[in-house]
């Protein structure tokens, strides 16, 4: 898997489901008033680019970042979102999200590390971030249903015993994308089909650079 992911998700309800028709509602200057919440105002500018899709958007180059703000649904993509402990957020993006449900999800998989968190109404409920090379680096709240399985070695890593989790980073890391926001990771990087409830080729980001 080759798949890379530096998202922050504010949602009012089922990811996927307040995402169909975000065309509709979708405009750039909503995106940057977003964006504001991560960096200045004065450091943010449009990329002159035409807009993302999703499947690219979830990691942008450095100096980049994607944004879109719909009614349901905001979405932050930068590399600045890759925390190893991701209950470190700072405070301001967490105080945002009350009232909503906050997802941040980060995968690497040059070093197989994956990193989520969720927070409801501001509250952190679930932080977890491993990596085989560095393991457990936060394992905060109780499990997530669709984690059981892979706690349970049903979904056992390269190497059989001899690895350091009962699963590989980077495959708990998508499922956990489908799970979030209904869609894979699986086929994002070349274009090809995600398996999911989104097709993240058919919704678009807005383009910044951060300088």
């Amino acid at each position: 898997m080759g798949v890379k992911t530096a998202m922050l998700v504010y949602a009012d309800g089922d990811v996927a489901t307040g995402l169909e028709g975000a065309a509709e509602f979708a405009d750039e200057a909503s995106a940057a008033e977003l964006l504001a919440l991560l960096w200045p105002p004065a450091r943010i500018r449009p990329d002159g680019e035409e807009p993302w899709d999703l499947g690219d958007a979830v990691f942008p180059p450095e100096g980049r970042a994607c944004a879109l703000s719909t009614p349901e649904v905001d979405i932050l993509c930068d590399q600045a979102l890759m925390l190893d402990r991701p209950s470190r957020l700072p405070a301001h993006l967490v105080d945002a999200s009350v009232g909503r449900t906050l997802y941040l999800h980060a995968m690497h998989s040059a070093v197989d590390w994956f990193a989520f968190a969720v927070w409801r109404d501001g509250t952190l409920v679930r932080s977890l971030s491993l990596s085989p090379d560095d393991g457990v680096l936060e394992n905060t709240g109780e499990r997530l249903a669709f984690e059981e399985p892979f706690w349970a070695g049903q979904h056992p890593g390269p190497g059989g015993d001899a690895y350091p989790f009962p699963f590989h980073p980077l495959v708990l890391g998508d499922h956990a994308l489908r799970e979030f926001f209904g869609f894979s990771g699986e086929g994002a990087d070349d274009g090809g089909p995600s398996a999911g409830r989104l097709d993240p080729w058919a919704v678009e980001l807005f383009g910044f650079q951060v300088v």
